[in-house]
């Protein structure tokens, strides 16, 4: 006996929505309703999932599904949730998740409060216009849940059916764990950004320089994934080498200034790491500890 797909609404039908309508869908999820500010992007939506119903409310478009998905922009996630809680939209049949990074399910209290089970879905993932036939940006990727315990299981399984990995998180820690993803991603750019400008003032091009630095890129997170952070960290500061240090701020300061706070800035936090190593020695922590504090 096959088991009864389950019915979900998309409301806000960006790049998000409109990938998880298509790639759910294509599991023992269907798409059931879309609404969307621009009619024209909730018929795009429509279209790439192959069925359901374009709404004029989006009332209507939550009415239509035993799961909403809300994946507007963040800004107006609570004020659409009031929305539907005070049109009548949502109820204890009701699973609604947001897709948002930074806001916990709390935003969804309103939602809650009508007697909705509420949580929240973030996937780990960059995503690109949608265009047929194209392989599904959430196949292996990582994506976070939490909320209610009933959402929280909801998600694990929403999570599989798109071929991603599922991890939960306390309520509580989602702004901390939004934070991470902001740290690996767009402080990466710019630490790799900081390592171009230096290589780039011997009169490389930056596409020439990141060419050359993307071995030791790729290298260096292969080492942090096979190691761990403490064992896979090289360079001058765990080898108490402050002589370098010293002769490579002497150099940022002249010649780009604007790099010298970032690199003391990094080198104290590497400092931090090198300690809890073995072997760095003394005299060389508290010399490279004073060049970091130098301003």
């Amino acid at each position: 006996m096959n088991t009864p797909k389950r019915k979900f609404s998309v409301i806000g039908c960006g790049r998000v929505g409109i990938a998880l309508a298509t790639f759910l869908f294509k599991k023992e999820y269907v798409p059931a309703g879309f609404f969307s500010r621009s009619r024209t992007s909730a018929q795009a939506a429509r279209a790439a999932a192959g069925c359901g119903t374009v709404f004029d409310t989006a009332a209507d478009c939550a009415r239509a599904g035993g799961i909403v998905f809300i994946t507007t922009p963040d800004s107006v996630i609570a004020s659409l949730c009031g929305d539907l809680a005070q049109q009548n939209a949502l109820g204890p049949e009701t699973m609604v998740f947001h897709l948002s990074g930074a806001h916990s399910s709390e935003i969804l209290i309103q939602a809650k409060q009508a007697g909705a089970v509420v949580g929240s879905i973030h996937p780990l993932q960059s995503f690109a216009p949608y265009e047929p036939g194209q392989a599904s940006p959430f196949e292996g990727i990582n994506i976070s849940v939490e909320g209610d315990p009933d959402a929280v299981s909801q998600g694990k399984d929403i999570a599989a059916a798109l071929g991603a990995l599922a991890f939960a998180i306390p309520t509580e820690s989602k702004t901390l764990y939004h934070a991470s993803a902001v740290v690996a991603s767009n402080y990466l750019v710019t630490l790799v950004r900081f390592a171009l400008a230096l290589l780039m003032e011997t009169g490389l091009r930056e596409d020439v320089a990141f060419e050359i630095l993307s071995p030791l890129i790729q290298g260096t997170l292969f080492n942090i994934r096979s190691r761990g952070c403490t064992r896979a960290l090289t360079g001058p500061v765990v080898r108490g080498d402050h002589e370098t240090v010293s002769r490579h701020l002497a150099d940022i300061d002249e010649k780009i200034p604007e790099f010298s706070s970032l690199y003391r800035l990094l080198g104290a936090h590497t400092l931090n790491i090198a300690r809890a190593g073995n072997g760095l020695p003394e005299e060389a922590e508290k010399i490279m500890s004073h060049l970091f504090e130098q301003i």
